[in-house]
């Protein structure tokens, strides 16, 4: 019994927590354009690293700054502004930039 009031609990706690947030983010943290429709919430630095802080982003972006980097070299950059700063970012950044919001394309590896 204690499980299921404690469960319950902690979905009203989201539950206000996500009324009082009822404004959303309007500019992803990675390129700056609008969001669009889809908006993604990445680690700055991996959970798996103890990472616990998130920022909005696109699809296609959350997707690059995976496609460029491991967890480890994620948490050793700790920053977006850290990424932004990598040369695949960068490219990929001057790339993305006049594409509409909800633009989406196939993310490779670069290798």
């Amino acid at each position: 019994m204690a499980g299921r009031v404690k469960r319950k609990a902690g979905l009203a706690a989201a539950a206000a927590q996500a009324a009082s947030a009822a404004v959303a983010p309007v500019t992803c943290a990675l390129c700056g354009r609008p969001l669009g429709t889809r908006v993604e919430w990445h680690h700055v630095v991996p959970r798996s690293q103890g990472g616990v802080e998130t920022a909005p982003l696109h699809p296609i972006c959350h997707r690059a700054i995976h496609a460029a980097a491991d967890n480890a070299t994620l948490a050793r950059a700790g920053t977006l502004d850290a990424i932004r700063d990598w040369p695949s970012i960068r490219r990929f950044l001057d790339w993305v930039a006049d594409k509409p919001p909800d633009f989406h394309a196939p993310t490779r590896r670069r290798r």
